[in-house]
């Protein structure tokens, strides 16, 4: 039994993880069609980061009641409240935002915490040694607990310092790392937290609708090597990278992704739709119907 699946599979190396893949010759076939007319998304021009770590979220991150009372002390401060997203928000075409807010002082941005005197004394409640960046350890009122990690960093910036945060206020797609399904959502409003990467550049829509399709989730599941030991995909930033995306795709791909997506708000059914970007994907990759159906069983059990 052994020497017959051998004879009539494939087998090559992954090149992500360096682990030994075994495809039948349609899985094959369908490998080699993708890998032909896709471009890896590394070749395209994007760029790939990931979310915001602030190292203390309890003093970072807001709920809107909060949010609006430091704004009401201070209007200046509604500059650095940012609306945020969570691993757990993020859905496939859409998201689900929490009413939460982050206190968005990057380093880079180089703020005088005395300007936002509401935020600074929110800030101030939860103890400039527990926001310090020195990585000391401190016993006060008998709790001992440690401050941010060292950095070079001021008390009340976020923990990285980052140089593509004007990447954080622009359209951008957005997933989480650990998912069995694609789910990438669009948006220019949200900042994203550590759990999320996003990616900023052009031609975002079709892409959106490409990375969310199931001829890629296939190839992800079935080529890439991606799982997280637990039987999970494994959405890493250099994975993505590696995807072969079809450049070739209709001009009307992004007026059906903006389609779902207004209807994804509106929680009506999307079906059709994506049935439809499913079939240009397929197109765009050249994939025989025998293929496309291949791939719709595959990943229906």
């Amino acid at each position: 039994m052994s020497d017959y699946f051998i004879e009539n599979s494939s087998i090559f190396l992954s090149p992500s993880q360096g682990s030994w893949v075994i495809l039948s010759p349609i899985e094959q076939s369908i490998k080699n069609k993708i890998e032909k007319y896709g471009t890896p998304l590394k070749d395209w021009n994007i760029r790939i980061n990931y979310g915001i770590k602030t190292g203390y979220n309890e003093a970072f991150i807001i709920d809107g009641k909060k949010r609006s009372q430091l704004i009401e002390e201070d209007p200046k401060c509604e500059a650095i409240i940012r609306p945020i997203l969570r691993g757990r928000d993020i859905k496939r075409y859409k998201y689900d935002f929490a009413d939460l807010y982050l206190i968005a002082t990057f380093p880079s941005k180089h703020y005088d915490i005395d300007d936002y005197p509401s935020v600074r004394e929110h800030l101030t409640s939860f103890g400039i040694e527990r926001l310090e960046q020195s990585g000391k350890e401190y016993i006060i009122n008998g709790e001992k607990f440690k401050s941010r990690k060292k950095t070079c960093n001021k008390w009340f910036e976020t923990q990285d310092s980052i140089s593509y945060w004007d990447d954080l206020f622009s359209l951008k797609i957005m997933w989480i790392e650990l998912s069995d399904e694609s789910k990438f959502c669009i948006s220019d409003k949200f900042i994203p937290l550590n759990t999320v990467f996003f990616m900023t550049g052009e031609n975002l829509y079709p892409i959106l609708g490409i990375l969310n399709s199931k001829i890629i989730l296939w190839y992800f599941s079935s080529c890439l090597g991606t799982t997280s030991g637990v039987g999970t995909n494994r959405w890493l930033k250099y994975k993505i990278e590696d995807l072969p995306i079809c450049q070739n795709y209709p001009m009307i791909l992004a007026n059906i992704i903006k389609q779902i997506i207004e209807k994804k708000s509106k929680n009506l059914d999307t079906s059709y739709d994506e049935l439809e970007v499913d079939r240009i994907v397929s197109n765009c990759f050249n994939l025989s119907d025998k293929e496309f159906e291949y791939i719709n069983n595959f990943l229906k059990t």
